[in-house]
Formats: C-alpha cells, structure tokens, sequence
C-alpha cells in the first residue's frame, strides 16, 4: 500500500550554481582510482602492485576480513600508483586507463533465473557488491546475512543534488535487472521512495517488484535514513539495505551485459563553474578534464568536493570521484577574514537563524563559502538539531553519550537509526561548530568493535 510522508523539520540551503540539464560525454579521464577511504569499516588487501596491468571488473583490494568481496576496477590499464597515508594506510589505487577497454567476462544472466548464491557470487566478484550498504552503521553489507528490506531513494535534497530522474533516463531495462536481482538478496519487500511533488521518470514508476512510498518536504526527505526511521524503523538485531539508483543500474547491466560498466551519470556544480551540467563518466574518474576551463577563478581559491557540501570529501582539482558520489561541487574557499562581518546587514548572506536581512528575500540564491565564521566553543543544548532533524531521537544527547562512550545510552537513544548525512544539517546549524559527523561515526566504529 502506497503512503505519502511529509516532512516538516528539516532545511533546505540556497545556492547557487544548480546543474544545467544537458548531458555531456566527458572524455576518458587521465587516471581513475578506487579509494579505501570511501568504505567505512573496511580493512584492505591489495590485489596488485604498481605497474600491474589489469581489465575493467578485475580485483584491485578486497575485505581482508571477507576475504571474497573484492573491490574492481573501472576501466582497464595499468596500476601506477598506490597511495598510502600515515602508518602505511592504504588510501588510492590508481589506474591510468589504456586507449582501448577490455573487460573480465562474468556471463550474462537473468537473475530471475539464478540463486541467492549465485547473484551474490557474481557481485561480489566483479565488484558491484560495495555498492550495497547496511543500516545500522552504513558499512559495506555482508553478503551471508539477509536483510528485513532493501530502500532505495529516487530523489535528492542536499544542495545542489543531481535530478536522479533525468540521471537514470534510458535506463528502463538495467534498473529493472538490478531490482530483480536485489529480490533474490532479501524475503522481504524493496521499497523504492519517491517525491510525489514531481512527475518520477519511468524508470521508476513503471518499476516492477518494488513497494513504493512517498516522501516531500526539506531536506533530509531525500536521505534514505530518515525514510527508513518512518517506514520501518531500526531495532536491535535488524539489519536493512541501501542502495543508490544509479548503482541499481550498474549492477542491472552486471546481468545484462556480462562485465563491470562503471558508467554513470553525475552533477558538475557550484557557484564557481561556469558552466554546470551533468557528465556522463565512469565512477572513479580524475575531474580534471571536467573542471578544467570551466571555473571562474583560479583553482587554489576553490573548493572541491567530490559528493554535496554537507557530506561530501574534499579533493584536489585533479582529484578522484568518490564510489557513492553522483556529483562534484566547486564553491569558494573561505580562506578570507571580514571585519564585523557578523555585525553587518548581510542582504548576501544566508542565515538559518534569520542573523542577517536575507531573509526577507525569500526564493535568492546564495554564494555560500567554507569559512566557518567562528571557532569551536562550549557545547550547549539550544534546540537547533531538533528543528531539522526530523526523526523521533534526542541528537544532543546521542552525541554526548557517543563521546562519552557509554554504549548503552548510545544504544536508547538511537545510535542503530543514523549515519553520518543524517546528522549533517545538526553540524551544519551548530552554534558551537562541533564536527558532529566525525563523531557518530566514531560512534558506529565503536559500536562495530563493541558488539560486530
């Protein structure tokens, strides 16, 4: 049965630089690169060396604790760098990418037709198995437990977030292959959640084998989290799946075309690209060849961010696409001081709490940049995570009990409900400008060592 849920806590942040909708065909990048980092919880094992050539869906890293869940390449060539940080952590394998792909050949199948274990062997394999997450903790799922459901969500609130129903068009028949084989992962239901305040595409409407429910309202209506929190909520024991629609399709032409095609659609935005649209590109791919000649200033005053500004990864003007993101934002450094800037009208900057006169000029579209205008100063309950955090927890007091590290208040109050985009309008609104995403996840990582 179909239900409407509307949000009301919540924010939505105005700015500008909204993607264009043209799609452009990015050129081959000039490397790609899978990144550990991108994978929270995961301990990894390199399959290669430097100077190792390898083919499109062939295993880069693997889990050294599930040991068959391998972590593929996007494109064939050679392996020229492995990057590591402090203490030898593994953070980049990049591939410089040969003039002509070649693919490992993992067989065309109709999933309908397979068993649970041989859809999971074949994901697992090829590398498309990352892109399914668990709740609770939003880790790489283990493919020996059945989840109660799997959520997807057809739609995105973060600033700047890509149209996912333009991004996934022409894609009828791979969304279709991947919800069939997802149905083989779980004996429960697949719900596929929309906002009924715009026409779905029919990729999605015309879906097969999924339950549909509807979401509007402010950002985070879009976030599957808090989708699940009013649907179904998590308890002690439960374990769901997640799972984004542009990796639905991947995973569909797994079945359909029989290799590893990493295409997908993503957003170029930002107040500081000239021209903002989407490109069509492999996931990993360097976004030099997109930024470049397309920014408004010089790259040492901007920000790249691999994902939206409130969740996603800083990354160099050469840097890589992060696995999960659907699009790059370039806004302004905020490397600049202004003198009384909090004690002047302000009629260009954006305030949630109506500091400035902006607010009397609602529909405008701000320039927002990454100064923090202030430093981190004593924590205080001021009912600002309340106000948009639309879901039945107390978040302030879940993340004292997370710093804390008292488990069993981390426990009631709700530590197996959130992931770290949940909680990222909480830091957002911060007065006391807490990294509060830091912390829930240093939370789950607690947990995850505490309990598995």
């Amino acid at each position: 049965m179909q239900k409407t849920y509307r949000i009301r806590k919540g924010l939505n942040i105005p700015m500008k630089g909204e993607a264009e909708k043209v799609f452009t065909r990015a050129d081959q990048a000039e490397a790609y690169a899978v990144k550990p980092i991108d994978f929270a919880g995961l301990t990894p094992k390199l399959s290669v060396k430097e100077g190792d050539k390898v083919k499109a869906g062939e295993s880069l890293f693997f889990d050294k604790y599930r040991p068959h869940i391998h972590f593929t390449s996007p494109v064939s060539g050679e392996v020229v760098s492995v990057v590591r940080g402090e203490k030898r952590k593994l953070l980049e394998v990049v591939v410089k990418p040969d003039a002509n792909q070649e693919y490992v050949e993992f067989g065309k199948a109709n999933p309908k037709e397979l068993s649970r274990e041989q859809v999971v062997e074949k994901l697992t394999q090829s590398g498309v198995w990352p892109a399914i997450k668990q709740r609770p903790y939003a880790i790489v799922a283990n493919p020996e437990h059945t989840p109660k459901a799997i959520f997807i969500s057809g739609f995105d609130t973060a600033p700047l977030s890509p149209d996912i129903d333009f991004a996934v068009k022409e894609e009828a028949e791979a969304f279709q292959a991947g919800i069939d084989a997802l149905s083989k992962l779980t004996s429960g239901k697949i719900h596929l959640n929309l906002n009924p305040d715009f026409p779905s595409s029919s990729v999605f409407s015309k879906a097969k084998g999924v339950q549909y429910n509807y979401f509007s309202g402010l950002h985070p209506a879009g976030n599957v989290g808090i989708q699940i929190h009013h649907i179904d909520p998590i308890n002690k024991g439960d374990i769901v799946w997640t799972i984004n629609p542009l990796e639905v399709i991947i995973m569909g032409r797994l079945f359909l075309k029989g290799v590893y095609d990493a295409t997908k659609v993503i957003a170029l935005a930002g107040s500081e690209v000239q021209k903002p649209r989407y490109f069509i590109l492999k996931s990993g791919a360097s976004i030099a060849n997109i930024v470049s000649e397309n920014l408004t200033q010089p790259a040492e005053n901007l920000r790249f961010i691999s994902g939206n500004v409130l969740t996603g990864t800083r990354i160099a003007a050469n840097g890589f696409l992060g696995y999960y993101d659907n699009m790059v934002t370039v806004i302004p450094e905020g490397n600049h001081y202004e003198m009384f800037g909090w004690a002047l009208p302000g009629f260009g900057k954006f305030s949630v709490s109506r500091s400035f006169f902006s607010w009397l000029m609602p529909g405008r579209k701000f320039k927002l940049h990454t100064n923090y205008n202030g430093g981190e100063r004593a924590y205080v309950v001021t009912g600002q995570y309340e106000k948009v955090l639309p879901m039945n927890i107390y978040p302030v007091h879940l993340i004292k009990a997370i710093l804390a590290k008292d488990i069993d208040k981390m426990e009631n109050l709700g530590i197996y409900e959130i992931a770290e985009e949940d909680m990222a309008l909480c830091e957002y609104v911060c007065t006391s400008k807490t990294e509060v995403q830091a912390i829930v996840r240093e939370g789950i990582e607690l947990m995850v060592k505490e309990l598995g």
